[in-house]
């Protein structure tokens, strides 16, 4: 038998329920009936799903694995066919698209989206280092649409009439040369990397108050940072001079390693604006539908965070 979304649901139904006949009447199902679909899905596993007993049904390890994966998965299908409803009663065309943006996963795959949904449309884009630049631009009536980044809880750049609507939201991973001694290790307490030197590319980044901030409450202060383009960047962690900060859906380069920080300290946002009287802002939930699907693109591209999403599953695509 195939696993189907189905499937998920009944798991997860009786995970919720704490029992098959509670959940059996939450689904609206015979408990009999349902009790059999579970054992179905249960062989097709490769094993029991619950511990089930009078008391009720507990997860047994596998259980435990399947429902992680259930809790990323089942919000996902929803969202999509949501966003698709949404799409397929969405007329609004525009002659056109100014696309701006900062650097990150989406633009690219956004671009794309767009072409193949309005084969021949005119498409332009704009990147800059500065979120306040695009912003500016788009309330000027230069650019239709901006992609940004903000770190933690920082508010998008102020701007009169700009709407924003949030994208993603990934955790801050840093990244070491593949020979740094710490390149093995799964993930890392941040205080781990208390002697390092660190290098950024210029931008709204997390060095600033977040970064500050996260490495006083892991007790220290960090050393020199450098400021410099990103091929730089890469050279000097790749040879072991410093480490950096990066994005979770960062697509790793030879003798690089990204790598997850315990607890998340840093956060990152990835928002959508537009300016809320253009003509533009009437494309904007099928714009923000593409962007949202350009993103799981990119997320689906790093393994390694693909990987961590199945235990921290409130990160990743916002609804």
């Amino acid at each position: 038998m195939d696993l189907e979304i189905r499937h998920l649901r009944i798991v997860h139904a009786v995970a919720e329920a704490g029992s098959v006949t509670k959940a059996a009447t939450r689904l609206g199902l015979a408990q009999p009936s349902l009790t059999a679909q579970l054992k179905r899905i249960e062989r097709s596993l490769g094993g029991p799903l619950f511990e089930r007993d009078r008391n009720g049904a507990r997860p047994t390890p596998l259980g435990e694995m399947v429902l992680a994966r259930a809790r990323v998965l089942l919000p996902a299908v929803r969202d999509l066919q949501e966003d698709a409803v949404r799409f397929a009663n969405t007329s609004v065309k525009l002659p056109g698209y100014r696309l701006g943006a900062t650097h990150g996963p989406i633009l690219g795959g956004l671009v794309e989206r767009l072409t193949a949904v309005q084969p021949g449309i005119p498409i332009t884009t704009r990147t800059s280092w500065s979120a306040d630049e695009l912003t500016g631009l788009a309330v000027a009536g230069r650019l239709d649409f901006v992609l940004l980044g903000r770190c933690g809880d920082s508010p998008p750049p102020v701007a009169d009439a700009m709407s924003w609507t949030t994208v993603g939201m990934d955790p801050v991973f840093v990244l070491l040369g593949e020979d740094h001694p710490l390149a093995g290790e799964k993930e890392l307490e941040l205080s781990r990397l208390a002697d390092e030197r660190w290098v950024v590319a210029p931008g709204d980044g997390c060095f600033s108050d977040c970064f500050a901030t996260a490495c006083s409450r892991a007790g220290f202060v960090p050393e020199s940072i450098y400021e410099t383009d990103v091929g730089t960047c890469l050279h000097l962690v790749g040879v072991g001079k410093a480490v950096a900060l990066c994005q979770a859906t960062f697509q790793l380069t030879s003798g690089l390693v990204m790598m997850p920080l315990a607890g998340a300290p840093l956060g990152w946002r990835h928002l959508l604006g537009w300016h809320s009287g253009s003509i533009g802002a009437r494309a904007a939930p099928v714009v923000a539908t593409h962007a949202r699907a350009a993103y799981a693109d990119a997320v689906r591209r790093s393994s390694r965070y693909a990987d961590w999403l199945v235990t921290n599953p409130d990160y990743g695509a916002v609804p």
